[in-house]
């Protein structure tokens, strides 16, 4: 067990002494600066979730790929969490046709390392900073087939679009046969009321690659009139160009 693991859980167990909980903190504020200095000129990003456990001959992993290659050319830099399976597979597309590609990684017991398909990447200690950076930087996002991480950071978007936290940017679930249940689950909490009626017009559901370029070009270019200005790096910060 890695020493980051070993201190978020201590954190979580409960008060510690005061002390304690200050130096974590400061940690967490060291990661914070770390990703913003690392993805601050990564450029607009269209951030694609999914299973680390997917291999390159699998269907999803293909299907990302082919995505990952049209959401590159429409000029959004993709995001991934930096890992194997999908995350590797969304890279990959987005480098294979000369897009820009980034990941923020996360660092595991098990060692995660991140894939041979990034420009550019973050190591991250804490899953709560990483979710947050990957949100930060997008200007959309994409659910492909994955776990309970993968859920974690569907529901993390989709409730902060819902609250009106973040602006209503696009969020789309691929594959349907996969995703039926959960639709189903989230039809269900609309007939229950805990979600409004108009809370399931914020997700996409689709299997067609056409439908959600489409959908990206309405609901992130045009919606919000995406004209990306790189922000110019100050050298008295250290600061560099971040694709060459």
């Amino acid at each position: 067990m890695s020493k980051a693991t070993k201190s978020e859980i201590k954190f979580l167990e409960g008060p510690q002494s005061r002390w304690e909980e200050f130096t974590f903190t400061l940690k967490v504020v060291r990661e914070f600066i770390k990703g913003f200095r690392a993805l601050h000129f990564a450029g607009p990003c269209v951030t694609i979730f999914g299973s680390a456990r997917f291999k390159e001959d699998h269907q999803y992993y293909k299907l990302t790929e082919e995505l990952a290659a049209e959401v590159a050319k429409l000029g959004f830099t993709v995001m991934t969490g930096g890992g194997p399976g999908i995350m590797e597979a969304a890279n990959r597309g987005a480098k294979e046709v000369g897009g820009k590609s980034v990941g923020c990684n996360i660092i595991l017991p098990f060692e995660q390392t991140p894939n041979p398909y990034l420009d550019k990447w973050v190591d991250i200690k804490y899953f709560f900073v990483r979710k947050t950076l990957l949100m930060k930087y997008s200007y959309a996002f994409i659910v492909m087939p994955g776990g309970f991480g993968t859920m974690d950071e569907f529901f993390e978007a989709l409730t902060l679009v819902q609250t009106k936290v973040v602006q209503s940017f696009p969020i789309i679930v691929f594959c349907k046969d996969f995703h039926k249940k959960l639709m189903e689950y989230i039809e269900h909490l609309k007939t229950t009321g805990t979600i409004s009626p108009e809370d399931i017009d914020l997700v996409l559901l689709t299997d067609s690659i056409e439908e959600a370029i489409a959908y990206l070009k309405i609901k992130s270019i045009e919606q919000f009139g995406l004209k990306y200005a790189q922000p110019k790096p100050l050298g008295w910060l250290f600061e560099r160009k971040f694709f060459r």
